[in-house]
């Protein structure tokens, strides 16, 4: 009811003018990257693996997400760029030695730092909360604060020793800018291996259809000549009347049955070559002087017990 003259509405109650912006708590915010996954929203316990956006997640969380992608997760979009275990990174961490855990000031009697961090920078000794920019190495996963680094230029890492470039340093929880230039930096990366993938198959490719060539080019040799510095496949056995003699051929390799195939179709009379020579043509078992007649031939007989 209202309006019958025992009451005045303002204008504000009115009018309805454009929403208020909702506040968010800069240090609820802060908690809620640099201590809790962002997959799984719990609290960030070790292993602790990053991706090459610079998000922190819990292993395990980031395994079942491999495993079972279809189902539904409150965050999933943050890992739709995750497509294996290759594209995280664990990471190297050095403790705080002031953390004691989240609310161990159970009596309320005591004054409790709720900017603490779990983690600090192995050189300089900031505390990794948000307040400090910090990056990771892709090579061997040790975080760094960015004063750290600025103040001793090394190629170097720091903790452990080994060598790495600019390139490889990747910000944690960084800015809305500073993710997309990681974004573009990770899909060139992406596209260099591709492209070297696929240099690799052509490559292969390309050497087993010339080994395949190879193998039918020697085939063919060994079925009507014998290639030059080659050794010959021909065993000389002396035959029954010792003037002629007979040669035979290895059989060919289980690899190249394929070939052998197509090249047994094409086969000729080695006797018919003309390139070849008569000394050539009688080692083979298709010349006139290995022929023999009946009389040369001769049966065999089996000595038994039984026969007189």
């Amino acid at each position: 009811m209202g309006c019958d003259g025992g009451t005045i509405p303002k204008r504000h109650e009115l009018v309805k003018g454009p929403k208020k912006a909702v506040k968010v708590d800069k240090n609820a915010e802060l908690a809620a990257k640099w201590k809790y996954c962002a997959l799984s929203q719990e609290k960030l316990r070790r292993p602790i693996v990053s991706c090459e956006l610079g998000r922190l997640y819990n292993k395990d969380a980031i395994i079942e997400y491999l495993l079972d992608k279809t189902a539904e997760r409150p965050n999933s979009e943050a890992v739709t760029h995750i497509r294996g275990i290759k594209d995280i990174k664990e990471l190297n961490l050095t403790d705080n030695p002031e953390w004691q855990g989240e609310r161990s000031n159970t009596k309320g009697d005591r004054y409790e730092d709720m900017h603490c961090g779990m983690f600090i920078c192995p050189v300089v000794g900031l505390e990794m909360n948000g307040k400090h920019r910090f990056c990771y190495l892709q090579t061997c996963g040790c975080v760094f604060s960015d004063r750290a680094l600025k103040e001793v230029k090394t190629e170097i890492c720091h903790k452990c020793g080994d060598p790495f470039s600019q390139d490889n340093l990747v910000v944690l929880n960084g800015t809305k800018e500073e993710v997309e230039k990681l974004r573009v930096k990770m899909e060139e990366r992406r596209v260099k291996a591709k492209t070297k993938k696929s240099k690799k198959t052509r490559t292969v490719e390309a050497v087993s259809t010339e080994t395949e060539s190879k193998e039918a080019a020697l085939e063919a040799n060994g079925d009507g000549s014998v290639p030059n510095g080659s050794e010959s496949s021909m065993t000389a056995v002396a035959g029954p009347s010792g003037s002629s003699s007979s040669s035979k051929l290895k059989p060919p390799s289980s690899s190249a049955a394929s070939s052998a195939a197509a090249a047994s179709a094409v086969k000729r009379s080695i006797q018919e070559m003309e390139g070849k020579s008569e000394a050539f043509k009688s080692l083979f078992t298709t010349h006139s002087s290995a022929k023999r007649t009946k009389d040369q031939t001769s049966n065999w007989v089996t000595h038994t017990p039984y026969h007189f």
